[in-house]
């Protein structure tokens, strides 16, 4: 190879490594530019988070809140213009429920305004709160019920028109024209009918589902007697002066909240009963609604759910019944088998036990019969007679034996 040649390769290596290092040192410039892009937003974020907490402790007068259990929440005395009462008095407690949002759906646009809209909601917070999520079995008894009166009345509608109808065709007095128009108002409504019975067939499957549950969000608002001051109120004054504050408080939280797209409303006392009932009874809730709870009279929300301990002292009875049935049967055919078994063993063998019955009658008796060779004689006649019967019985056990070895012969010879 000339020097020229090698001259051109070693130029075209240097060519390309040439290239490799441009691109290298592009790529270093690039993530170098990218990392101080994250460490300014970081930075960024920090004094807005540092500038948003100086702002808020400025204008919270109390930010000394602890984390405080859902059982205060949930022990209560009694439900009244739409508050729960607890502490005798002491304290009220408003709660708004809010209608999720589906955030994984939405666009980075919406996702960004409803983060914006929650840290708004958090920044003008000025007393605590509490968070409550509830999981429902989702119970479709009442929506079946509306379904099947509203499918009775299509039905008893569809009816008329048809006897309506049949009695139009037999007046003959209605053209052909007004008899079609009849004709096809009345298939309407038995288009309808037939597609309300699908509709509650499905809604009746999928009742059967009990995996279907539902998420509903509450945030618990509380308000103390002890705010108003040193100054004595009755009652009804501390009530009316406690729902007056927190309805402001609600409605606050709901217009706050409206801003990241969630909606809420202040619960009803009817409504805090049927919250209260489920929280309670989580079980029994599932198969017995609060509505059957209240029109069968109960006049407390603990009384359809009962203790623990009752549950497991009705487990037990339950038990201990059927295990003393049980033993019972046991001994009883322990019992009956004993007398049972002997009986079935002495027909078994019923010659058996004769022939030695009668040899021992025969032993027994010789002094009467006199003569002690007839004696000895007939008892070995009888011995004789027992081998021949022995000897028979083998037989017959090995008869079926064989004859099912010929029969296998046989098939396997087929």
């Amino acid at each position: 190879m000339s020097n020229d040649a090698i001259s051109q390769i070693l130029m075209i290596v240097l060519g390309v490594m040439f290239v490799i290092l441009v691109i290298l040192f592009t790529i270093f410039i690039i993530l170098k530019a990218k990392e101080k892009v994250k460490q300014n937003n970081k930075n960024n974020n920090q004094l807005v988070g540092k500038r948003t907490q100086k702002e808020v402790s400025k204008k919270t007068i109390d930010n000394s809140y602890s984390k405080q259990s859902i059982m205060n929440f949930m022990e209560f005395d009694k439900i009244e213009d739409n508050m729960i009462v607890q502490k005798k008095g002491k304290r009220f407690l408003m709660v708004v429920e809010c209608q999720g949002v589906n955030y994984d759906l939405m666009s980075n646009m919406e996702k960004v305004s409803v983060e914006e809209g929650f840290q708004q909601f958090l920044n003008t917070l000025r007393h605590p709160i509490q968070i409550y999520i509830q999981t429902r079995t989702i119970n479709l008894e009442n929506s079946l019920a509306n379904y099947k009166d509203k499918i009775k009345e299509i039905e008893e509608r569809y009816n008329q028109m048809s006897y309506q109808y049949n009695q139009m065709k037999a007046a003959e007095v209605y053209s052909q024209q007004d008899l079609e128009r009849y004709v096809f108002e009345m298939t309407k409504q038995r288009n309808l009918l037939e597609y309300g019975r699908d509709l509650i067939n499905n809604t009746e499957k999928m009742s059967l589902n009990r995996s279907v549950l539902n998420k509903k969000y509450y945030v618990i608002i509380p308000y103390f007697s002890e705010e108003i001051g040193d100054e004595k109120y009755d009652y009804e004054e501390v009530k009316n002066m406690a729902f007056s504050e927190l309805y402001t408080k609600s409605q606050s939280i709901i217009r706050t909240l409206s801003s990241c797209s969630v909606n809420g409303k202040i619960l009803s006392s009817k409504e805090l009963v049927e919250l209260l009932y489920v929280a309670y009874n989580r079980d029994e809730s599932e198969a017995y609604g609060i509505d059957k709870a209240m029109r069968a009279n109960y006049d407390e929300l603990y009384s359809t759910a009962p203790d623990v301990f009752e549950k497991k002292i009705k487990v037990l009875d339950e038990v201990i019944k059927e295990q003393a049935i049980e033993l019972a049967n046991e001994t009883i055919e322990k019992v009956k088998s004993s007398p049972e078994q002997i009986a079935k063993e002495k027909e078994k063998n019923l010659e058996t036990l004769i022939q030695k019955m009668a040899e021992i009658v025969l032993s027994d008796n010789k002094e009467y019969i006199g003569d002690n060779e007839v004696t000895e004689k007939a008892i070995e006649e009888i011995k004789k007679l027992q081998k021949e019967k022995g000897e028979e019985a083998n037989e017959e056990v090995k008869k079926p034996t064989t004859r099912g070895r010929k029969k296998k012969t046989i098939e396997s010879a087929k």
